[in-house]
C-alpha cells in the first residue's frame, strides 16, 4: 500500500464529520429517504451554483447520460460524437441508448476534443456532440456550439470549472466518491437551461412519471437518496475552496520544477485539476520508482474506447486517432488532493527527478 495516496477525499471531508454525522441523523430522524428536503433543496442550489435554470439528482453519472439520451430521443440508427479518451461511461451510455458513438481525435496538448476532427465527423445521423471536460480542463464548448449540433457536456469530472454548463444544451455530472464534488456513495445530476428537457429527465428518473399514478414516458428507477443529497448540500459549500486548493497544488508542482522533467498540463483559468495527469515517454520507469518510493500513481484509458473489446462492432481500429493513442501510452497521474502537503509534493518531484536522471544515463 503506498505511504502517499493518490488524492485523499478523507483530508478533505473529516474536518466535516460533526457536520456530515448530524445531517445523517437528521435524515434518519425525518424518515424521507427518497424525494424528500434535501433532495429537492439540493437540486435548487446545484442549479444557481451552475448557473442554469434547472438541475436533476439522478443515481449515478452514467445514469445521467443515458436519462439525457433518452429525453432527446436519440436511439438506433442515430450517431454522436465524443472523444474515445475518456473513461468507458461515456461511450456505454450511447450504445446503451442503441446510438453509434463516433470517435474523434483529441487535442495533444488540451486532452480535450479536436474541434476540427469533430467537425469533418459530422454526418446527417449525427444528433449531438458529446464532448468531455477532462481531468477538470473546461472543453471548448463554445468552438462546438458552432457547428450547429445540440452539445451534451459530460462534466463528471468538472463541477465547478468555470463556463461549465452554461454554454451547451445541457450537461451531466458524477459524485462518485473521488470526485471534485464528491458524495458518501455514488450520486449524478443532469443539468440544463432547457426546462422542457429538463422537465423530461426529472419525469424518465422517477419512472417517467410525475406523481406515481399517471406514466407518460418508460422511464428509469434513478435517484439521488435523500442521504447523498444531504451530503452533498453540505459539500457544495466547501467546493470552491477545494478547488481553489487543487489549482494551488497544480501550480506548485510547476514552481518545483515538475514541468522541466515532464509534461505537465498547461494551466488555463478554468482548470479544476480533477486530477494532475502528465506525460512521459519514460511514463514506466518513472511509475515504477514513484511505486518503489511508497507513492501512488495512475494511467487512463491505456486502451482507447475505440480499441475496447465491447465496441469491436463499431469497426475502429488502431492508428485511426494518432494523438488519443500516443496520450493513452504516455500519461500518469502523481498525487493531488486540496491540502496536499507542500512535503509530499517536493517528495513527488524528487523522485520523478530521479528516475529521469537514471533513465537519461541509461
Amino acid at each position: 500500500m503506498p505511504q502517499i495516496p493518490l488524492v485523499d477525499v478523507k483530508a478533505q471531508y473529516a474536518p466535516l464529520i460533526p457536520d456530515l454525522e448530524a445531517r445523517f441523523r437528521e435524515v434518519l430522524e425525518d424518515g424521507r429517504f427518497v424525494r424528500g428536503p434535501h433532495y429537492w433543496a439540493f437540486q435548487e442550489e446545484a442549479a444557481a451554483y451552475l448557473g442554469v435554470k434547472k438541475s436533476i439528482g439522478v443515481a449515478n453519472g452514467t445514469d445521467a447520460i443515458v436519462i439525457v439520451l433518452d429525453a432527446m430521443e436519440i436511439g438506433p440508427g442515430d450517431e454522436v460524437i465524443c472523444p474515445a479518451f475518456t473513461f468507458y461511461a461515456t461511450a456505454e451510455s450511447i450504445a446503451r441508448r442503441g446510438a453509434a458513438p463516433v470517435f474523434a481525435d483529441i487535442d495533444p496538448v488540451t486532452m480535450n476534443l479536436d474541434v476540427e476532427d469533430v467537425a469533418a465527423k459530422i454526418t446527417s445521423r449525427t444528433r449531438a456532440l458529446m464532448p468531455v471536460h477532462l481531468f477538470g480542463r473546461p472543453a471548448p464548448i463554445a468552438d462546438l456550439v458552432s457547428l450547429g449540433v445540440p452539445v451534451i457536456e459530460d462534466a463528471a469530472q468538472a463541477f465547478g470549472a468555470p463556463g461549465v454548463a452554461t454554454q451547451g444544451l445541457v450537461s451531466t455530472y458524477s459524485f462518485y466518491p473521488t470526485k471534485n464534488l464528491f458524495c458518501v456513495g455514488d450520486g449524478g445530476l443532469v443539468a440544463s437551461n432547457d426546462e422542457e428537457l429538463a422537465d423530461r429527465v426529472q419525469m424518465l428518473s422517477f419512472h417517467g412519471s410525475r406523481d406515481k399514478t399517471e406514466f407518460d414516458f418508460v422511464g428509469y428507477n434513478s435517484r439521488l437518496d435523500e442521504l447523498q443529497a444531504g451530503m452533498l448540500r453540505i459539500f457544495l459549500t466547501q467546493l470552491d475552496g477545494w478547488n481553489r486548493g487543487r489549482r494551488e497544488a497544480a501550480a506548485r508542482y510547476a514552481e518545483l520544477g515538475l514541468g522541466d522533467l515532464v509534461e505537465i498540463p498547461q494551466d488555463e483559468p478554468g482548470h479544476i485539476y480533477h486530477l494532475f495527469v502528465c506525460r512521459s515517454p519514460e511514463r514506466d520507469r518513472i511509475r515504477a520508482a514513484l511505486t518503489e518510493a511508497g507513492i501512488a500513481s495512475a494511467v487512463y484509458y491505456t486502451t482507447p474506447l475505440h480499441l475496447q473489446p465491447a465496441l469491436r462492432f463499431l469497426g475502429n481500429e488502431a492508428g485511426t486517432l494518432p494523438h488519443t493513442e500516443l496520450i493513452a501510452g504516455e500519461n500518469f497521474s502523481v498525487p493531488l488532493w486540496p491540502g496536499i502537503p507542500v512535503e509530499t509534493q517536493e517528495r513527488v518531484v524528487d523522485v520523478v527527478r530521479s528516475a529521469v536522471a537514471v533513465g537519461a544515463r541509461a
